[in-house]
């Protein structure tokens, strides 16, 4: 029901690279007509061009929805040619990292009503998680149309409020580079044990994958699940004990160090 307002209205994407086309790609199949978006992106690519989108053809007036989908770096130079919208009904919906809530308010207008998100990479595969927090001239329908907008392309969840976005950030937004790492670690670990590197890599890959499709489709814990592999004084136990010891400290390290550049980047 929620994107309805947006095949009505229209919206509005400002910046459509890699996560701008994974949002767009899942409004269209789930049914927002291609003529009720308007794109603004100076690079468009191929796909973007064929596609029956508005591209670079202004806005409409009273847009249901402006997603913001540019660069922290790029956002001042771009949201001049939203500012009209500003202080009006349009809802606007920031994907943008380190960007906060008052800083668009201060561009937009302190009536604009406003909804942060931080999605996540595996988005372009209809696998992402994106949470998201308001201000408070968004009601609770505008927040389910930014949590459909969202759902376009993964799971969703609600924050208390905006000073939880670094932690998410830290967690969900930073935490694909996080896992691919550990393919890469495990891979390397794989070769050191005679494994070449083509198999070692097959094998991180599809384990690290495929225990995760199992953690998203078991109803038991993490925890549970670990301890379903771990035989008592098997070769899992024999590495769970050299992992477990220094893992989560490494972790909690890892996600302070994010979230505290998240930090500074917001100020």
């Amino acid at each position: 029901m929620a994107l309805e307002r947006v095949a009505r209205d229209g919206l509005v994407l400002l910046g459509c690279g890699k996560m701008g086309t994974a949002l767009l790609t899942g409004w269209l199949g789930a049914g927002v007509p291609a003529r009720s978006v308007w794109v603004i992106e100076p690079n468009p690519s191929d796909w973007l061009k064929a596609s029956s989108v508005h591209l670079n053809e202004g806005v409409p007036p009273a847009p249901a929805v402006a997603l913001l989908a540019v660069k922290p770096q790029m956002m001042g130079a771009a949201l001049p040619a939203l500012q009209a919208l500003g202080n009006g009904a349009t809802l606007f919906v920031s994907i943008a990292a380190g960007t906060t809530i008052a800083a668009f308010e201060a561009a937009l207008g302190d009536r604009t009503p406003i909804v942060r998100t931080m999605p996540n990479t595996p988005a372009m595969v209809n696998r992402g998680i994106t949470a998201l927090c308001r201000n408070g001239h968004v009601g609770d329908e505008g927040m389910a149309l930014a949590v459909a907008l969202m759902a376009a392309v993964g799971e969703t969840v609600i924050l208390d409020g905006e000073h939880q976005i670094d932690a998410v950030t830290a967690v969900s937004g930073s935490g694909p580079a996080y896992v691919f790492h550990l393919i890469e670690a495990l891979a390397a670990a794989g070769e050191a044990e005679g494994l070449s590197p083509e198999v070692a890599m097959q094998l991180a890959r599809a384990t690290v994958c495929g225990a995760g499709e199992l953690a998203h489709r078991s109803a038991e814990s993490a925890a549970q699940l670990r301890v379903n592999v771990t035989s008592p004084g098997g070769t899992t136990a024999a590495a769970l004990a050299v992992l477990m010891p220094e893992l989560p400290g490494l972790m909690a390290r890892a996600v302070k160090a994010a979230a505290d550049r998240g930090r500074e980047l917001g100020k």
